[in-house]
């Protein structure tokens, strides 16, 4: 069974694009406590790195489950964008060796994902964007969380010890398929030299890893009407990252937002699928408040955010705080 897990996970990574391909857009985000609340707890840390293409051909498969869904149109400005990350969540205290009766698992997550965006203006509903988003991935020890987040307290952040892993969830492969939708002018105009837009959100997903209905909106100043909102590690609802400005020009967006999530399911707090294992009563409305900035010029974005998440389980000890750094580089 993990062989041909991994065997699919490779395939997912060898399917990467070339480097050398237009209309291209390199992310990589990091999510950290530290660069938030200053906190080592509940969700700790994420990493994603996403290769958006805008013009590379709709990877064979994903193509036919878009046309299943009736609310996504393939069309000329479809892009295709592929994504590997990981995430470390940790209870409270991670100096305890033992598992905290009342407090989430000890987990991390190691996927690879494959999407598809698309914009339509077809006069027959107001403009949007819809996002298809298929992950796979696996936790438990060979996901990693005990190495890497070792190896970053020890040489990099001078923090506690971690004492607690040997409480992980167990091993377990793990997908989900997300669908969002976005309204990137239903309310806009020009103040000054800068442009202003509302963009309320919708989103649907289902799978072992989470299961969720989401809704929100995003607000944001930007220097340019062609500046989308920054890449985030799900599930907060991220940009795309494009951006079209002009040469030797510094442009500069400013966004905030809202976002709520019925949750279904989480594997990070019911705990795996088919074994036994910890798990806690989760919340399960759940709500994310962001505000940051992006600052853009050539071909180089870095944006910052910081990020608020309300209690997401009925025992938590306050809601988390990180902060969310990434850089984009076009081809």
């Amino acid at each position: 069974m993990r062989l041909v897990f991994y065997s699919i996970f490779l395939l997912i990574l060898s399917s990467l694009p070339a480097l050398a391909a237009e209309d291209s857009y390199l992310s990589f985000s990091h999510e950290n406590d530290l660069l938030g609340g200053g906190t080592d707890r509940y969700y700790t840390s994420g990493a994603r790195a996403t290769w958006f293409n805008r013009g590379i051909e709709v990877p064979p498969g994903i193509d036919k489950l878009a046309d299943e869904i009736p609310t996504f149109d393939l069309n000329e400005t479809t892009s295709t964008f592929y994504t590997i990350g990981h995430n470390i969540y940790t209870p409270a205290d991670i100096r305890i060796a033992t598992q905290p009766p009342n407090d989430r698992p000890w987990a991390a997550l190691l996927y690879g994902s494959v999407g598809l965006a698309t914009y339509t203006d077809d006069g027959k509903s107001f403009p949007h964007i819809d996002e298809l988003e298929f992950t796979l991935g696996i936790i438990g020890p060979q996901a990693m969380g005990e190495s890497v987040q070792k190896f970053v307290h020890k040489h990099i952040s001078n923090s506690p010890k971690p004492q607690g892993w040997d409480n992980q969830l167990k091993f377990e492969p793990v997908f989900a398929g997300m669908w969002q939708r976005r309204w990137p002018h239903a309310l806009s105009y020009d103040v000054g030299p800068a442009y202003f837009r509302a963009e309320p959100n919708f989103s649907v997903a289902l799978g072992t890893l989470r299961s969720y209905v989401g809704s929100g909106f995003m607000l944001s100043l930007d220097s340019s009407r062609y500046l989308d909102t920054p890449s985030r590690v799900r599930p907060a609802p991220p940009g795309t990252g494009i951006f079209i400005n002009k040469p030797g020009k510094l442009d500069w967006q400013i966004f905030a937002g809202l976002n709520g999530r019925l949750v279904g399911r989480d594997i990070f707090l019911d705990g795996n699928t088919f074994k036994d294992s910890h798990s806690v009563d989760k919340r399960y409305l759940v709500g994310d408040a962001t505000a940051g900035f992006s600052l853009i010029y050539g071909d180089y974005r870095l944006s910052y955010s910081l990020n608020a998440r309300s209690k997401e389980f009925k025992t938590q000890d306050g809601k988390s705080v990180f902060g969310s750094i990434t850089l984009t580089k076009r081809f």
